[in-house]
């Protein structure tokens, strides 16, 4: 455990991001996962969750969860699905 003042405050803000970082980056995988299962099922709303999943990825990279050519990447994949 910390002693300096500024190392308690800092390992606090870690634990905070950290869970704010998980539940962000599990949002994003879960829309990534309704629409490839969604694809499977051969389901009637695949623009919609395509649309979702998209933003989704944006988002991750907006926060800086996931690198700009890895999102990049995964959505041309999923428009490759969507075709």
């Amino acid at each position: 455990m910390p002693i300096i003042e500024g190392s308690i405050k800092r390992a606090r803000l870690n634990k905070v991001q950290r869970e704010r970082n998980i539940a962000q980056s599990s949002a994003y995988r879960t829309e990534v996962k309704k629409f490839r299962k969604a694809v499977e099922a051969g389901s009637d709303n695949l623009q919609e969750l395509y649309v979702n999943a998209s933003s989704a990825l944006d988002r991750a990279v907006s926060k800086g969860l996931i690198a700009k050519n890895k999102a990049a990447r995964d959505k041309s994949r999923l428009a490759a699905l969507l075709k």
